[in-house]
């Protein structure tokens, strides 16, 4: 057993001054199959601490379960931790920000509006209580005082750039305490004197995030904390990426230097992140500051490990950073070999329409007025509106798009109404079925629209007056992939181009266990699977033109299935040598 505590300048290590060299690798973003990997090359990088976030959602997705299985066993990731030798810091929330689905925060928390997220309010705490409940026996017992890896626990997430609601805060503390967290715990914000002061309370650890001018940010921070050891728990060496934009980088030798001028003043670090993973399904989050931007689906942030947790040159700077203030150890990991690259046949498919009834309860009953996908318990993916126009019907409008429509009558293409752009009408031609097939494209992580409602937004319209009717239709287009019963049609190759929304299929042999590069290029928008795994999103728009594959999904025969919301001319998937993740500016 061991025992870890904050000291007048130092953390520490029984009864020894220990300087944590942390790195994020979040669990829920990579493959629990390279899990151990990607432990591994951190510790031959010269860290000695790994950090993850909890991402409350992702375990509870309805109320009252707590799913722990595979890519969610948190007991193994952390017990994979304490196999390489070293010790973790978890970061369970309730908010976790993370550019992940809604912060974390599960989506059927928001269906009541008397719930006040992120305050002391009963509703809110009740259903942390609840998570709290699940999660922490994980936790605790996987303290170092009981012969595990954990060390710190944070409260919160960046809660001075939200509110000042010290009740709050301490409620969180002792539903950890009463958990059985016993480990410091330890606040982060960013350092100015607002945010340190709103964030966190005189008996819990003040951390900092920042990515440069470390003795600049480090002074403020020792402004609101005289004693203890300093931190940086979020050392931002690099950054994300949004559908639309350029794809963020930072130079390794600017970065190394950030983190030499950080190490140089004595405080310890985690690096955020240390490998980025994947937002893989529809986990992505948003940023809304009066424009919609949702999260791409790489989360390779520019880290030291790539995406695919391949050792980059910015591992490499890091690595002799390191070396000049903690023993670096073992041997470099091998150089990654470029990923086979080959084409399959696209030669089935099958139209979304057409398979309707294996996707969605076609028997669901109309309603009066327009419910919102959270309504109907669609917290994520796809929903179909659909109503019936009346003669002569010329403009269709809403109160809001949230986050992306296909507008169809009578089954034909009209238009597309996009949040980002601000669409709330639509001209129609004569016709008598409307179908809107509704995206939402992940939920804002930070700021105040976090817990919005997806769908479509009301008042509907046709020409200024009310459109009630309605039937919606949530569709499950994960549980449709792997149940395997779509009803694909031979000979997409023969058909030429492929109008959409419909689903194509290729089939191919690989190698097990080996990473691949699926390029989206001419698919336009929608999402793809290997084997029933949702690889995540493609669109266009860039910057990403790839998706990572991680070898443990694939068998030796493999199905691949991709849903084109606009049908496609392609009748060839090209697996490609390397990512794409776009261009680095404008």
């Amino acid at each position: 057993m061991g025992a870890f505590e904050i000291g007048d300048e130092d953390f520490l290590l029984n009864g020894e001054p220990f300087r944590v060299l942390a790195g994020a690798i979040h669990y829920f973003r990579v493959h629990p199959d390279h899990w151990a990997d990607r432990i591994h090359k951190a510790r031959l990088m010269g860290l000695n601490t790994i950090e993850t976030y909890v991402a409350w959602n992702a375990h509870s997705p309805a109320r009252g379960g707590f799913d722990t299985v595979g890519q969610l066993d948190l007991a193994r990731f952390l017990d994979l931790i304490a196999a390489e030798g070293m010790y973790a810091i978890v970061r369970p929330g309730p908010f976790i920000c993370a550019e992940w689905d809604n912060g974390g925060l599960p989506g059927w928390l928001f269906t009541d509006p008397a719930v006040g997220v992120r305050r002391n309010e009963p509703l809110y705490m009740a259903a942390v209580a609840e998570y709290f409940e699940q999660l922490l026996p994980i936790v605790a017992s996987r303290q170092i005082d009981r012969g595990g890896p954990v060390i710190l626990v944070q409260i919160e997430n960046e809660y001075g750039a939200y509110g000042d609601d010290k009740d709050y805060l301490r409620a969180l503390v002792e539903l950890n305490r009463a958990g059985g967290i016993t480990v410091p715990l330890t606040t982060i914000d960013q350092p100015t004197d607002q945010m340190l002061s709103d964030g966190s309370l005189p008996d819990l650890h003040k951390t900092g995030s920042f990515g440069s001018r470390a003795t600049e940010r480090l002074a403020v921070l020792r402004r609101h904390q005289s004693t203890g050891p300093l931190m940086c728990a979020e050392f931002w060496n690099g950054w994300f990426d949004h559908w639309g934009a350029h794809h963020h980088t930072t130079s390794a030798e600017d970065s190394a230097r950030e983190l030499d001028d950080l190490l140089a003043t004595g405080a310890s670090v985690s690096l955020y992140m240390f490998t980025g993973g994947t937002n893989f399904g529809f986990t992505n989050g948003a940023n809304d500051k009066g424009v919609f931007q949702p999260t791409v689906t790489s989360y390779d942030y520019d880290a030291p490990l790539s995406e695919s947790g391949e050792v980059t040159a910015k591992y490499l700077a890091f690595r002799e950073v390191l070396a000049k203030y903690a023993a670096v150890t073992g041997s470099l990991p091998a150089p990654a070999v470029p990923a086979p690259a080959f084409e399959v046949a696209l030669d089935e498919f099958v139209s979304l329409w057409d398979e309707l009834p294996a996707l969605a309860d076609i028997s669901a009953a109309p309603t009066t007025g327009l419910p919102s996908m959270d309504a109907l318990g669609q917290y994520t993916g796809f929903a179909l509106y659909r109503s019936r126009l009346t003669p002569g019907a010329r403009v269709l409008s809403f109160g809001e798009v949230r986050d992306r429509a296909q507008v169809f009558v009578d089954g034909n293409p009209v238009g597309v109404l996009q949040r980002d752009h601000h669409d709330r009408s639509i001209g129609l031609p004569p016709g008598e079925r409307l179908d809107l097939l509704v995206e939402d494209q992940g939920r804002v992580n930070y700021g105040p629209r976090i817990g919005e409602d997806k769908g479509l937004i009301g008042p509907a319209t046709l020409d200024g007056v009310t459109l009630a009717d309605w039937q919606v239709l949530p569709l499950d287009v994960d549980g449709f992939v792997a149940s395997g019963s779509a009803r694909f049609a031979l000979d997409l190759a023969g058909s030429g181009s492929l109008s959409g929304p419909a689903f194509v299929r290729g089939r191919f042999t690989a190698e097990p266990g080996v990473d691949l590069f699926l390029s989206t290029a001419g698919w336009g928008k929608g999402q793809a699977w290997i084997n029933g795994f949702n690889l995540g999103r493609f669109w266009d728009r860039g910057p990403q033109t790839t998706l990572y594959v991680p070898g443990p999904v694939l068998r030796a025969d493999n199905e691949l299935v991709i849903l084109c919301l606009h049908g496609t001319e392609s009748t060839l998937a090209r697996f490609v040598p390397r990512p794409d993740l776009g261009h680095t500016d404008f």
